[in-house]
């Protein structure tokens, strides 16, 4: 094996392992917040609501920080660290004896899981411009096993014990500490590296950086439009369901499997082949389209398979994803890829915190007594709406122009247009 096959292998294994441990506590936290708090399962599903902000808010205030800590230190150092702190998150929640330490434990979950804007640019450094979109449909596949396998495994080791699943991740992440330790290169050349901005290492400054220039700023609208659509899926796809099919955990369960096993296997097989025969630009106005379809589907199901071919167009869309993160990764240059990467961590994270809120919010408008009218699928309109302004984003993005060499793995430098001010 290559040192560059290993090292691309050891990210993608920490993407998989940061998409394990989101998908991880969905089947646990509820009852293990019930054990530790003594309220009812009613009571208990405000705090697991906050836990889950928690997640997200330390996420979209670390993700740019660590970015840019990679740009001045080296991916190797920034990625090693954190996923020693995601192992000491898994401990800490198998032995956590309050909500206090399971808050504590969230906080740090997901400040390490921002590690993802330093995996990306690692696959940055490494990979010429124009493969990039088929790596990064990998690193969409890997979140997609991650998030299939997650609450797989959570709800089967929970049975043996509450504690048992955490135990499992800890040991995952720490073996993967290890393979690291042996095979992980640095990818950023000192020449490369950068003094730390700490007025961009933080999440507004992050956010002006990429609404610094039209096409980072288009991109940025898209990528958060995608993710704020993924918000209904995650609170409100279940309710929907049981709401309108009296669909139970495992109908729900299977149809999110389907949703996850499909998404990986477009990001892992078909984006290599598809981007570079329609262009990036092309690819995720096309994906963005089908997902559009996809979540109508859904929203106005008459019946449940239809909701089961949403999800099929839906995974056939995922090429938007990748697509969208090449377009951002040649607009940026060498010595600003974390940097940039933890920006767009930033404007997903930001959507993570608001979306379920707002997807929650119209689920209980269309489906309480005072409805203008029953329609439980409703929030999946708003994420189709959502797909709508990202495909307008899109059409607007200007192709960023490569330098000669690009082939060879010379990365792509931005021009004023599309780099904007530095």
């Amino acid at each position: 094996m290559s040192a560059r096959s290993a090292s691309v292998r050891f990210i993608l294994i920490t993407l998989v392992i940061d998409a394990l441990g989101f998908g991880l506590v969905v089947p646990i936290v509820p009852s293990l917040v019930v054990k530790l708090s003594g309220l009812t399962v009613s009571g208990a599903s405000v705090w697991v609501g906050l836990l889950l902000t928690a997640y997200a808010l330390m996420q979209f205030v670390c993700a740019p920080i660590l970015g840019g800590l990679s740009d001045r230190f080296g991916r190797r150092p920034v990625l090693l660290l954190s996923l020693s702190g995601i192992c000491a998150n898994y401990l800490l929640l198998a032995w956590a004896p309050s909500l206090t330490w399971l808050f504590l434990g969230r906080l740090i979950a997901g400040a390490t899981a921002a590690n993802a804007s330093t995996a990306t640019a690692y696959i940055a450094d490494v990979t010429p411009p124009k493969q990039r979109a088929g790596q990064f449909g990998l690193v969409g596949a890997m979140f997609g096993i991650g998030f299939v396998l997650g609450p797989a495994v959570g709800g089967v080791l929970g049975t043996y014990g509450l504690r048992l699943p955490f135990l499992a991740a800890a040991g995952l992440a720490g073996c993967n500490v290890l393979y690291g330790l042996l095979v992980l290169p640095e990818s950023l050349p000192p020449e490369q590296r950068r003094p730390m901005d700490w007025s961009r290492a933080n999440p507004m400054g992050s956010l002006r950086l990429v609404m610094a220039s039209r096409n980072m700023g288009r991109l940025a609208i898209a990528w958060g439009a995608i993710w704020f659509a993924l918000g209904a899926l995650q609170s409100t796809f279940v309710l929907a369901n049981e709401a309108r099919f009296a669909w139970g955990t495992r109908q729900n369960g299977l149809a999110l499997a389907v949703a996850g096993l499909g998404s990986a296997v477009v990001q892992g097989l078909l984006v290599r082949r598809v981007v570079p025969a329609l262009g990036e630009r092309r690819a995720a106005m096309i994906g963005g389209v089908i997902v559009a379809v996809a979540y109508l589907c859904i929203a106005f199901a008459p019946v449940g398979w239809v909701v089961v071919l949403g999800l099929v167009l839906q995974s056939i869309g995922a090429v938007t994803s990748p697509a969208i993160q090449g377009l951002v990764s040649a607009s940026a240059a060498a010595d600003r890829q974390g940097e940039t990467q933890g920006a767009l961590s930033s404007v997903q994270g930001l959507t993570a915190i608001v979306s379920p809120l707002i997807a929650s919010w119209v689920f209980s408008t269309f489906t309480g007594s005072a409805a203008p009218i029953w329609l439980p699928g409703a929030p999946f309109v708003v994420s189709a709406l959502a797909y709508g302004l990202a495909i307008w984003a899109i059409s607007g993005v200007r192709p960023p122009p490569a330098l000669v060499g690009a082939d060879a793995g010379v990365t792509v430098a931005a021009t004023t247009e599309t780099g904007g001010s530095r």
